[in-house]
């Protein structure tokens, strides 16, 4: 984040690092700041038109969850995860989606089915712009929400530490690894077929599945 980035429109209000927070974190989930890049208080600071105290606390609550490392003599920067914290990463995600997917199987309220299905119509735009973001937003708007769904308020907690890391550990299915972004939509229609489904058990398989396979379609493992 350099002074010759674009300027941004200045923040205002109560609680400025929450807002500095949000920005920061949408960008690195976004791609705009990559893994390994170096975040400097001073230049935030001067971009939003703040002083630097809620930039600070914004890092802080970043560093927190793993999404900036804080390195000794040299600062904060995007965090870069190796292909080890990966997989560690995906084999959690796929125990809690796995947990949530046996809970809701057969459960789901119209209301939240309607709400999957608008994340899979935004998967479908995504796709026909071309527009990996969208996509890769649209995805995680889903799996939230099946988490959300299930009423256990300790599978939406587990979810929702997760969540911000799952973008900087490639544990959300990557779009590339389909090939054709639309192939996105049909995977999570899969999903969806499965919860409106009784069979408590084809649901879990499915979503432990799709959460360990790490952007290979189902049915293509």
């Amino acid at each position: 984040m350099t002074d010759a980035a674009a300027p941004e429109p200045q923040l205002a209000g109560d609680l400025l690092s929450d807002q500095v927070y949000g920005r920061i974190r949408q960008s690195i989930i976004d791609g705009e700041l990559a893994p390994g890049e170096r975040l400097v208080e001073s230049e935030i600071a001067r971009r939003y038109g703040i002083s630097q105290a809620p930039v600070r606390e914004a890092i802080k609550k970043l560093g927190h969850e793993g999404l900036v490392t804080y390195r000794r003599r040299r600062g904060n920067y995007v965090t870069v995860i190796s292909a080890d914290e990966a997989r560690q990463a995906r084999m959690v995600r796929a125990v809690i989606e796995e947990l949530a997917a046996r809970e809701l199987a057969g459960n789901l309220r119209p209301e939240d089915e309607q709400a999957l299905m608008t994340a899979i119509d935004e998967m479908r735009a995504g796709a026909r712009e071309q527009d990996t973001v969208r996509v890769r937003r649209a995805d995680l708007a889903f799996h939230r929400r099946v988490c959300e769904a299930t009423g256990n308020p300790f599978i939406a907690r587990v979810w929702a530490v997760l969540e911000p890391s799952l973008y900087t550990l490639n544990a959300i299915a990557d779009p590339f690894g389909f090939g054709d972004l639309r192939r996105m939509s049909a995977w999570h229609e899969r999903l969806l077929d499965a919860l409106r489904d009784e069979d408590t058990d084809q649901a879990p398989r499915l979503f432990a599945s799709h959460a360990s396979a790490h952007g290979t379609p189902l049915g293509d493992e």
